[in-house]
């Protein structure tokens, strides 16, 4: 999976493979650095050996787990790599359209009101007029919540992509999502375009009153058919107890758009759902297109996407083409992943949003083992890596050639596999050795490892254009709730029969399984975090000194440790094109989810664990507050709910601050030592800076995103509780 391609009698190649330069610098830095974490297990049995107490236990703990999680983080700077396509060779791989393999893209959606119909819409509107053949690409919407909003959403766009297909081709559009189109283009007057322009504007209008209102004005309604499709919503049909919708909205070699050109399938499906069967998540929903597409198009190529992440290339199936298609590569390649990339991210990105070091750094480092995860969209895959390992059959899966995709045959088999029951009434193994996977809130995680640990592979595909853009949350609660649903199915992943630790290090190879060990354990940064965050603060309000001495060399160790792993971050954090901030405000939000979303994970995951609790799935909202955003474009962190997450992390400031001030203190006015109390106050001053914005909320702001009084209050109260009980144990 490798260099560069020559094949067909071309010495052109389809691709190249790189090592990056740094690799060597990242081996030898890992063997210093090693020996450096030996020397402090050293210097903590010998602590341990003097002085046993639960401070020095906590510290221990932090200090085992923080190794733990950076010899894991370590797989992924063993062999980062850099690859490139070459689209423009292409053409002497694939000389006619017969040579293009099908594609069925999936699409899916849960509600319409936390996901606006619009901007699945848009997202489908994108896919559609990809550069493309026609008669190869078929779209799938899964509507998850049963909206008949969403379907009528979908009636509407089938209708404006007649129109907006050909504008694009005929004007060689490259932002071929139409809200972002008609957002960077405002000011271009061009008859044309503003005709397009126009008949989308009134699509929306129609659309976001439908959605308002919840009721389809039958002005919107052009013919019988589409009466008869929405009287499926009958008084019964609810988001949770419904039968299967599978409607074609637009089908090839019957629809033409404007220009006379073949229109790619559109087909919206809403699965069956019953309150009395389980119904799997996005897992269930991608299953079941995963069912219907094969009973109708059945192509070999699939691209999963989310509701918002829009194509932002229209060449993108075309750099897939350039692995895919290379007779030289690997045959045990499974998918092609694009990295999750967002728009709309302030300029420092105060919440770490981006997730750089997960979705575009960490990636170019297990590209170069066996290959990345599977993020949950923006990915290629080959049908057949869904129905077993490299070396076995595919299975014929019921595809009815030279059928019409709106024949009777093809629709009723097509409900048939929609159905809520078919799973239990087939006993089939769908979730379990077949299809997406169930058993945790993660499904793209757990099936990506899992095809690994088939013996599948994978390529990370990250040109310099931004394959797919997608929505990021711009206030504090959503974003901290967003990554605890993640980290709660990461421990699931973590601590089931297939865990990484044990059965993918054995399955993969001993690097790959360290690098899904990393991710699954992702939630335990919260324990070196929150130690960190507390207990030494705690000593120093209470004057004690739990560190070496300045003047003692161990205290060296502890700042070559310190700045050894930050400052490696920072700087490939730098080789990718950020800036110094957005690293800060990375590292802050690390911090900030360590003492919040992590720990709730923890926490929930050992309530579901024992049967206490269990954590239902949560959509991310979708829909933009106008004031939030003008706060979130000016840099600045949103409070404004009472949400528990702020309970800890505002807390920790105040502890922090208070330890810092009173650490000065007792240098100037105590005479206490500065060299006994320097790594605590090193600490606290660290922890004060980070939290900035808190006290910013709490004290100097008055808008509405500030600080609630209650979560002030309490944290207050919690601080003081904290320092009683410290003054007992120290």
């Amino acid at each position: 999976m490798g260099s560069s391609t020559e094949s067909h009698g071309s010495a052109l190649p389809l691709h190249t493979c790189v090592v990056k330069r740094r690799t060597s610098a990242n081996r030898l830095f890992a063997i210093v650095y090693s020996f450096a974490i030996l020397s402090l297990l050293y210097h903590h049995y010998i602590a341990l050996l003097h002085s046993f107490n639960m401070v020095s236990l906590l510290i221990l703990l932090a200090d085992v787990v923080l190794v733990f999680m950076w010899t894991t983080s370590q797989a992924f700077r063993m062999r980062p790599v850099e690859r490139r396509v070459f689209v423009e060779h292409l053409e002497h791989y694939a000389k006619n359209i017969s040579d293009y393999p099908r594609l069925d893209v999936f699409i899916c959606t849960a509600d319409p009101f936390k996901e606006p119909p619009m901007c699945v819409v848009n997202t489908a509107l994108s896919v559609m007029a990809y550069d493309y053949p026609t008669e190869k690409l078929s779209v799938y919407v899964s509507d998850d919540g049963g909206s008949k909003l969403t379907l009528f959403a979908f009636m509407e766009a089938a209708r404006f992509a007649a129109h907006w297909l050909p504008y694009c081709r005929k004007n060689k559009i490259v932002e071929r999502c139409p809200e972002a189109y008609f957002k960077s283009h405002h000011s271009w007057f061009d008859p044309e375009t503003d005709q397009i322009r126009m008949m989308y504007e009134n699509m929306r209008a129609r659309v976001e009153s439908v959605v308002q209102t919840g009721i389809i004005n039958l002005d919107y309604i052009i013919n019988e058919g589409e009466t008869e499709v929405f009287s499926r919503w009958t008084d019964e049909f609810t988001p949770k107890n419904h039968p299967p919708v599978v409607q074609v909205l637009l089908e090839q070699n019957k629809d033409e758009d404007v220009t006379g050109h073949m229109m790619p399938n559109l087909v919206y499906v809403s699965r069956g759902k019953s309150v009395k069967l389980p119904h799997n998540f996005k897992a269930g929903a991608l299953n079941v297109l995963l069912r219907v597409s094969g009973i109708m198009t059945n192509a070999p190529v699939i691209l999963t996407l989310d509701t918002d992440m829009y194509s932002n290339d229209p060449q993108t199936p075309l750099r897939v083409l350039c692995y895919l298609l290379d007779p030289a590569m690997d045959p045990k390649l499974g998918y092609i992943q694009f990295p999750q990339i967002y728009h709309g991210i302030n300029e420092n990105d105060i919440y770490g949003g981006q997730l750089k070091l997960e979705f575009q750094i960490e990636p170019c480092g297990v590209d170069g083992l066996v290959g990345p995860n599977y993020v949950g969209t923006g990915c290629f895959f080959r049908r057949g890596v869904f129905f077993g390992g490299p070396s076995s059959e595919t299975p014929e899966r019921n595809h009815l050639v030279n059928k019409s995709i709106n024949s009777k045959q093809v629709l009723a088999m097509a409900y048939h596999v929609a159905d809520c029951d078919f799973e239990k009434q087939t006993n089939s193994k769908w979730g379990i050795e077949i299809g997406f996977k169930y058993g945790t809130l993660v499904e793209d995680f757990y099936t990506g490892y899992l095809l690994q640990c088939k013996g599948w592979k994978s390529i990370f595909c990250n040109p310099k254009r931004p394959a797919f853009l997608g929505n990021s949350p711009i206030d504090l609660h959503s974003a901290l709730n967003q990554i605890m649903r993640w980290s709660v199915g990461l421990l699931e992943v973590a601590f089931c029969r297939y865990s990484p630790i044990v059965f993918g290090i054995k399955s993969i190879n001993l690097l790959q399984g360290l690098c899904y060990t990393h991710y699954a354990f992702w939630p335990m940064w919260s324990i070196p975090i929150t130690i960190y965050a507390f207990v030494p603060q705690l000593a120093l309000l209470n004057s004690a000194s739990i560190f070496p001495k300045a003047s003692d060399p161990w205290f060296l160790l502890y700042i070559f440790l310190f700045l050894g792993a930050y400052g490696q971050e920072c700087l490939e954090f730098m080789s990718a094109g950020e800036t110094i901030q957005r690293w800060w405000n990375n590292q802050r939000m690390w911090t900030i989810r360590g003492l919040s979303c992590f720990a709730f994970a923890l926490v929930e995951y050992l309530l579901k664990f024992i049967g206490v609790s269990t954590l239902g799935f949560s959509v991310t909202s979708k829909v933009v507050e106008e004031e939030q955003s003008k706060r979130y474009n000016k840099g600045i962190f949103e409070f404004g709910v009472a949400s528990p997450f702020f309970l800890p992390i505002t807390t920790a400031a105040l502890i922090n601050l208070a330890s810092f001030m009173w650490g000065i203190v007792q240098v100037l006015f105590k005479q206490r030592s500065f060299d006994d109390l320097l790594m605590q106050m090193l600490l606290a001053s660290f922890g004060t800076v980070n939290g900035w914005p808190l006290y910013e909320a709490i004290v100097l702001r008055t808008d509405e995103g500030k600080m609630p009084l209650k979560i002030t209050l309490m944290s207050i109260t919690l601080a003081l509780t904290l320092y009683l009980v410290s003054s007992i144990v120290f």
